[in-house]
């Protein structure tokens, strides 16, 4: 039996609002511990999605913004000695951008404080990856 449109768009209603609401959290969770190391969200994303060294278009599309709003970013982190810029080896144009030493503690313990109280931490391990299987079956990804 398949499910009549009407009641499919409601289910889809809710748990998009679910997964907004879910998101809000995150965020507001990583606004809350980037406050207490004297960051904006947008630096302890940055800080947080800086993996490796990578290009600034790289990590603008890991912090779902645009490449400008990244630079700013990182301009940002930059003038605070915790990233820097090196020449990209393959590509003239680009640099990698590269956590400083005080970059990568910093970093430590900023992931260390967004495993503290995570919207997440009520979900079992299992859990967390079964959520982000299901996800990543709906997010597309480049």
């Amino acid at each position: 039996m398949t499910t009549p449109p009407q009641a499919q768009a409601i289910a889809e209603r809710e748990l998009c609002g679910l997964v907004n609401g879910l998101a809000a959290q995150i965020s507001d969770h990583v606004r809350r511990r980037a406050v207490t190391l004297g960051l904006t969200a947008a630096q302890a994303t940055a800080l947080r999605e800086l993996t490796g060294p990578m290009t600034t278009r790289d990590l603008a599309e890991r912090m779902s913004c645009e490449p400008s709003n990244a630079t700013f970013v990182i301009d940002k982190l930059e003038k605070q000695g915790l990233v820097e810029r090196h020449p990209h080896p393959t590509d003239r144009r680009a640099k990698l951008l590269v956590l400083t030493d005080d970059g990568v503690a910093l970093r430590e313990r900023l992931l260390g404080l967004l495993t503290q109280e995570s919207p997440l931490a009520g979900l079992t391990a299992e859990q967390q990856r079964t959520l982000q299987e299901l996800l990543e079956k709906t997010v597309a990804r480049p």
